[in-house]
């Protein structure tokens, strides 16, 4: 989608938050208490050592990230957040984007014993507790093209309510707008062999992107165990990606090329997230169930997916004051080699160094391996604060022994070396 478009469609969803703001000053007790602007700028570059497997793409990229926002509150509680997001890439176009990640009222009360929230606008919601893959988090779209680990999230409209107490917490969702995923362009890292395109969506639903989504979670904490159970009715976060056929005026083989086109589909959602946390260890699993979705082939198939594992931390090691923690889990699918992700049958090995000093520095290292088709993916981070303004991200990825059967064979080429300075404020 063009930049002026995503621009224009955040600003109009500001309208309607700006429109209820001054609903915060209309009485004595409720002026603006407190205010706060803060946020930061961010530069990435990113190093491909091997040459692109495909025509236009670059050996190194660099990225300019700004992310300004603002805090509101009133006197009695009632708050105004403003987070928004502008990206520039040098190398591919399809990285633009101007976002708004959170633009919301918060309201809060007492419901007798128990609590109520309400947010109106734009925000995050997570769910999950899984490392390698969070398979439960559906509310928010996930922004692709940002990195290929699907952990960042684009802003969504929402009516979030929720209520807690003793007994847990209730949360209801309303989402009357959906966002598109974005998939790196022609010129671009990390992208399939067929080309996505992505100002040529589709949906299943006749009301399209405006179709009402809703959704609900349960969640709580008994003794040892962090319990949450959600379900979502709506548009896919995922699409079906549709390979169609394009030639020239005259067909020729040799002019004709594939690109694929995102249809959104109508799907129902069953989720399960638990922990139980003993000692040092902490297990985890997520599970789903999801019916209306096609299958990597485009057709129809309902599916059964989870992630399953556990991380044991090793407090102190060698008396020193770095904490260790040791991650194993396995991702399954049902659908086994027709599903649509790579996440149809692996298993996720890592660690984490927590040094615990004043510069907060932490290093994570990982690699997911494919049990069917044998290819590994490598990955390392490390994070580090130079001073109390400045901090440092270093990322590796590498990936390995990919066979041409397997589906991220067209980014074989693509292992990186990212280095990303943040400035805050």
């Amino acid at each position: 989608m063009p930049l002026g478009s995503v621009l224009r469609r955040c600003l109009s969803g500001l309208v309607v938050v700006a429109i209820a703001c001054p609903a915060m000053g209309r009485a004595d007790d409720s002026l603006i208490d407190y205010h706060e602007f803060y946020g930061t700028f961010s530069m990435e570059n990113r190093w491909f050592p091997e040459s692109p497997a495909h025509d236009g793409q670059s050996d190194a990229d660099t990225t300019f990230v700004a992310e300004p926002s603002l805090y509101l509150e009133t006197a009695d509680g009632t708050s105004f957040t403003l987070e928004t997001f502008f990206r520039y890439d040098s190398a591919d176009s399809e990285r633009h984007l101007a976002d708004v990640r959170e633009a919301y009222l918060l309201f809060l009360g007492p419901l007798g014993d128990d609590e109520w929230e309400l947010r109106l606008g734009f925000d995050h919601v997570f769910w999950g507790v899984a490392e390698s893959r969070h398979l439960v988090d559906i509310i928010n779209q996930t922004d692709l093209v940002a990195n290929p680990n699907e952990e960042v999230k684009l802003g969504q409209p929402m009516a979030h309510l929720t209520v807690s107490g003793d007994w847990g917490v209730a949360e209801l969702f309303a989402l009357p707008w959906h966002r598109p995923r974005t998939y790196p362009g022609r010129d671009g890292r990390l992208r399939g062999e067929f080309v996505v395109d992505n100002d040529r969506l589709k949906y299943e639903s006749a009301a399209g992107e405006r179709h009402l989504d809703l959704a609900a979670r349960y969640s709580h904490s008994i003794g040892l165990f962090d319990i949450g159970l959600s379900v979502f009715d709506g548009t896919s976060r995922e699409p079906y990606l549709d390979p169609v056929l394009e030639c020239g005026p005259v067909p020729d083989p040799a002019q004709c090329r594939v690109t694929l086109v995102p249809l959104y589909e109508q799907i129902r959602q069953f989720g399960l997230d638990a922990q139980m946390t003993t000692g040092g260890w902490l297990l985890k699993l997520e599970a789903i169930r999801r019916t209306g979705a096609s299958d990597l082939f485009g057709r129809k198939e309902d599916f059964t997916a989870f992630v399953a594992g556990g991380e044991y931390t090793l407090y102190s090691v060698f008396e020193s004051d770095i904490d260790l923690g040791l991650l194993a889990e396995w991702n399954r699918d049902s659908r086994r080699l027709r599903a649509s992700n790579v996440f149809q049958n692996d298993v996720f090995l890592g660690s984490r160094l927590a040094f615990n000093d004043v510069e907060g520095t932490d290093l994570i290292f990982g690699v997911l391996a494919d049990l069917d088709t044998g290819s590994r993916s490598f990955n390392v981070q490390m994070n580090r604060r130079l001073d109390d303004d400045i901090s440092l991200n270093i990322e590796g990825s590498l990936f390995d022994n990919v066979g041409e059967d397997d589906p991220i064979y067209a980014s074989r080429r693509d292992s990186f070396i990212a280095v990303n300075l943040k400035y805050g404020f």
